[in-house]
């Protein structure tokens, strides 16, 4: 890449926070430490109303503070607050993370030297082994498993990610899109509520003509799990819902039935069994709801 190009185009931070009001600080610090200028954050607080909260985040420069009225999910709730932000570039950040300084040069950048460019993910660190990177990029989703994998995920960071180069999938705790990009081809799909929606959005993404990019000059630092709790009943309950409704929504018939066919006759039996052994019956019983979503809601895969 060439090193006379000079940035400044206004970037829009958006970060939603459900009942973390420490964690959601903890990101805005880190903000004021970015070593460019051009930029203003955007809060939305996606639960009940916190005047404590409000206040503390209104101490900050540049940041801005909305109430949803309710929990939206990660999508609704990002696209609640789409309406509030100025920039040229979205830039969708988990408030469960903290960033570097140098952090917004590289990935625009990216944008500037590769205009088919449409979204575009950090390198993401684990926030508890900065030495640990759990995202450089991710590889195709499987259409019958639903699953994919995390370039990098667990390797220690030597330098060998710092690439900035086409993915397949973008990681929704760290994506800038252009706005351009976003009045083209719309917002994430707000029934997803959580998990999924940044896949869906990416498969809308790339059948409008962009690509997808990671940069791995650019670090984001992720406090993986705050939210929802390692495999808690309701990240059980989302993941397997919302696999079957991406499902529903980007495949042909014919693959959307094998991928079915799989998620009924093998994946849910092994993982059953899984947790029966473990007597993790509150995952089992998030999983199946998860399943049984989809079967009583056809409509919601338009």
């Amino acid at each position: 890449m060439s090193n006379d190009f000079t940035p400044t185009s206004f970037v829009s931070f958006l970060t939603v926070n459900y009942c973390q009001p420490d964690v959601t600080l903890e990101l805005l610090k880190s903000l004021q430490n970015l070593n460019y200028y051009n930029w203003e954050c955007i809060v939305v607080n996606n639960g009940e109303k916190d005047e404590l909260l409000e206040r503390a985040v209104l101490a900050f420069p540049k940041t801005k503070y909305l109430e949803s009225g309710a929990n939206l999910g990660f999508a609704g709730g990002n696209n609640f607050g789409l309406a509030h932000c100025q920039g040229d570039y979205i830039y969708f950040i988990n408030n469960d993370t903290e960033v570097s300084p140098n952090l917004l040069q590289p990935v625009l950048r990216c944008f500037h030297e590769n205009p088919k460019v449409g979204m575009v993910s950090t390198k993401l660190v684990y926030h508890h082994d900065k030495k640990t990177v759990q995202y450089a990029g991710a590889t195709e989703l499987n259409p019958y498993t639903m699953r994919n994998e995390g370039i990098g995920d667990g390797e220690l960071d030597n330098g060998q990610f710092d690439a900035c180069e086409p993915t397949a999938f973008i990681h929704g705790a760290s994506m800038i899109v252009p706005r351009a990009v976003i009045d083209a081809v719309g917002t994430m799909y707000d029934d997803y509520f959580l998990y999924y929606e940044e896949y869906d959005w990416c498969q809308r993404v790339k059948a409008a003509g962009y690509d997808i990019y990671y940069c791995g000059q650019s670090t984001v630092y992720h406090k993986e799990s705050v939210s929802t709790g390692v495999n808690s009943p309701l990240k059980i309950y989302y993941l397997t819902r919302n696999r079957l409704l991406f499902s529903r929504r980007n495949y042909d018939w014919l693959t959307k039935a094998i991928g079915f066919l799989y998620i009924t006759c093998i994946a849910m039996p092994i993982h059953s069994i899984k947790y029966i052994a473990k007597g993790k019956f509150d995952l089992l019983k998030a999983m199946h709801k998860g399943y049984f979503w989809n079967l009583t809601n056809q409509a919601k895969a338009k």
